[in-house]
């Protein structure tokens, strides 16, 4: 058969670019709307804003109008001078020691559990699988069931009445949920670029602080909020393993406004909204991150 003879295919002629019209893009953009999950969001809305709206309202009233104050009312003369007296009973020493264990727990935290949540996911041994799914077990085991054996634990190293006694056990009891969240924010990492950089004769140090930190910052901010979380609230260790005003938190500073005669609401309320405002500056800056890690999307 001769080349004049084969059939030939028809050709296509350029057009212009094949575009969505306005039913598809109206189709695209269109949500239905969910009136429960609305009417959900305003009523979480609503209990998560009206305590915090009712202690502030509360800690900007003098003291002696406070029980018959309505506190979702605005306050008539509303006044500063509970901060000024929680900013000068020692709030300053109590801030710099919350901030001293929150910060040491988190960098405990993250030195430890990186590099044990990396070797969790890399290694393929039976070993560390079981050594793994032991660690776990650290989740279900609460904080009041050991303090006792804790406790002498802290007496025979002498760490007792210092903020060494709050920072361990802290950090040891934030490590099985950080770890649980870093190993399912690494497996998202895909095996390929493991073996690319393998292929560069890279090291399995190397792949951590070059391939595994980076793409896991996600899952790190979920741990960094978790552990400061727990140590900016933690109130059981520092009421039991501390004994002096020297290593006194946050938490055990707001007794400094109950006395045997009453207790001084607005003061109370003013240093527990003063103590909130560190905390939640942390999570405004990395709260993108924190959804993306909680939601085990932080490797991608």
């Amino acid at each position: 058969m001769s080349h004049d003879t084969l059939p030939r295919r028809p050709v296509r002629t350029a057009g212009p670019p094949v575009t969505a019209g306005p039913a598809h893009r109206r189709r695209h953009w269109t949500r239905r709307p969910n009136p429960l999950a609305g009417l959900g969001s305003v009523i979480w809305l609503a209990v998560v804003i009206i305590p915090i709206y009712a202690m502030i309202t509360t800690s900007l009233t003098r003291q002696d109008d406070a029980l018959g104050h309505n506190a979702l009312k605005p306050p008539t003369s509303p006044t500063l001078e509970n901060y000024d007296t929680v900013l000068h009973s020692g709030f300053g020493h109590l801030l710099a020691n919350t901030v001293t264990v929150a910060a040491s727990v988190v960098a405990i935290v993250l030195v430890l559990c990186v590099p044990l949540a990396y070797v969790a996911v890399r290694s393929r041994g039976l070993w560390s699988s079981a050594a793994f799914r032991l660690f776990l077990l650290g989740v279900a085991i609460p904080a009041q069931a050991v303090v006792v054996p804790l406790y002498l634990m802290i007496t025979k190293l002498n760490l007792y009445d210092s903020l060494l006694a709050i920072i361990l056990p802290t950090a040891a009891f934030a490590m099985p949920v950080s770890v649980l969240v870093l190993t399912g924010t690494m497996r998202d990492i895909s095996e390929e670029l493991y073996e690319a950089m393998a292929l560069d004769g890279a090291s399995p140090t190397r792949m951590l602080f070059q391939l595994v930190i980076p793409m896991t910052k996600g899952g790190i901010s979920t741990v960094v909020i978790y552990s400061a979380l727990q140590a900016w609230n933690g109130f059981l260790f520092p009421l039991i393993f501390t004994q002096s005003d020297g290593p006194r938190v946050l938490t055990l500073g707001l007794f400094n406004y109950v006395s045997e005669f009453g207790v001084n609401i607005p003061a109370l309320l003013a240093s527990v909204v003063l103590s909130g405002i560190p905390i939640f500056a942390v999570y405004l800056v990395a709260r993108r991150a924190l959804v993306g890690g909680l939601m085990g999307v932080g490797g991608k």
